[in-house]
């Protein structure tokens, strides 16, 4: 039988080609994300993928925690005798890592450091400051659909649809076909959010699950702070925090309205959605199949954004996504600005439907594109073809 981390290994991941790009030119490669996404194999593909002498120190264990912990460049000097790439896994438990990176960075440029971390919020603040100008800064996510699609062609994957719209792409989902409910049970429950419960004042960790589950049934809505504060018994200022939390854990992303010059535009709306259909459908216990859904429509939507927002992670994207509505409920479901122009989509799971643009929008902003997006060319969507 063969290992986890051996079934990682026939996935590539496009993280790596970016780094490598970017290793000894005098910085340290930052990279955050999830818990369970695969950041410890990256560095591991990357050490069987050099010639050069590799260090890694996993920050788990006890004595490394403690040598990393304020020590001076002396110390630092002889610790990385004869390394070149230096590998840190989980750097964000060691207190002053950032101090201790810059260090590295300062007084032995020569060498690459490549650092990961699970916990956005502890490991910026520890980084930010000390590295300022010293690092690349890069987000992990679940298996992309480009990667999947790398690893096992276009064809198998779109055989998997239905099956990433309701499990999703985490690595242990995909790679153990037969165990999904199983692995995103243990994953909601004892991984993915508890690093906000570890280092922010939570005070009752229960609310941050009794959040995800109304969030996870308004999928695809506009998201009001004061509903949820009433629904939960918070305040509105409160949840907006809690939401923020989840957002830096990589557990929810968000889009804002767009509005420039239409009068009846939602000006400061917003909708939240999951990194992870897998995730989101595990907050509720739901995992069937989609003829019995009345969310298909919504898990398509989450579905597409989440592919579209690690697509445009890993290859740079310079613009902005929007959603647009008006008070009058036409709306359209994604909007990216860039280079001038508005590009506009509309998600639609049943094909036979073939919607127009809203008469409001196209008068608005004469200057877009509009593409429906469907089963039928998802995939160019995806990859950023359309």
């Amino acid at each position: 039988m063969q290992s986890r981390n051996m079934w990682y290994k026939m996935i590539e991941r496009l993280l790596k080609i970016q780094i490598k790009n970017k290793l000894y030119r005098g910085k340290a490669v930052i990279v955050v994300g999830p818990r369970q996404v695969g950041k410890t194999t990256l560095l591991r593909m990357l050490a069987s993928d050099t010639d050069r002498s590799v260090l890694v120190w996993n920050c788990d264990e006890p004595d490394v925690r403690q040598k990393l912990n304020e020590p001076t460049s002396t110390e630092l000097g002889a610790e990385t005798s004869g390394a070149d790439l230096i590998l840190i896994d989980e750097a964000q438990r060691v207190p002053n890592i950032g101090v201790t990176l810059k260090l590295l960075i300062d007084h032995f440029p020569e060498k690459q450091v490549v650092v990961t971390g699970s916990s956005a919020i502890e490991l910026s603040n520890s980084i930010n400051e000390p590295l300022t100008g010293r690092k690349y800064e890069y987000t992990m996510y679940p298996f992309s659909a480009e990667e999947l699609i790398g690893n096992h062609g276009t064809v198998e994957e779109r055989r998997m649809l239905e099956r990433r719209l309701v499990y999703g792409s985490y690595p242990e989902v995909v790679n153990h076909p037969g165990e999904e409910r199983e692995t995103l049970t243990n994953l909601v429950s004892s991984y993915l959010y508890k690093d906000i419960f570890s280092f922010q004042d939570v005070r009752k960790p229960e609310i941050i699950e009794q959040l995800l589950q109304a969030l996870a049934l308004q999928l695809g809505s506009e998201v009001s702070f004061n509903e949820l504060g009433r629904l939960l018994g918070l305040t509105s200022i409160t949840v907006q925090r809690y939401i923020d939390l989840l957002e830096k854990s990589y557990v929810l992303f968000h889009l804002r309205s767009f509005s420039r010059n239409a009068r009846a535009e939602l000006k400061k709306s917003r909708k939240i959605y999951f990194y992870d259909n897998g995730v989101r459908n595990a907050m509720i216990g739901d995992y069937k199949s989609l003829d019995l859904r009345a969310d298909a429509g919504a898990l398509w939507e989450n579905y597409l954004l989440s592919e579209r927002m690690k697509h445009n992670s890993y290859s740079v994207f310079y613009g902005k996504s929007y959603f647009w509505r008006t008070q009058q409920q036409q709306e359209v479901d994604y909007i990216e600005d860039y280079d001038g122009v508005l590009h506009a989509y509309e998600f639609k799971w049943n094909a036979s439907k073939h919607p127009r643009i809203a008469a409001t929008f196209a008068k608005a902003y004469p200057d877009h594109t509009f593409t429906v997006v469907s089963p039928e060319n998802y995939m160019a969507f995806l990859s950023g073809g359309i």
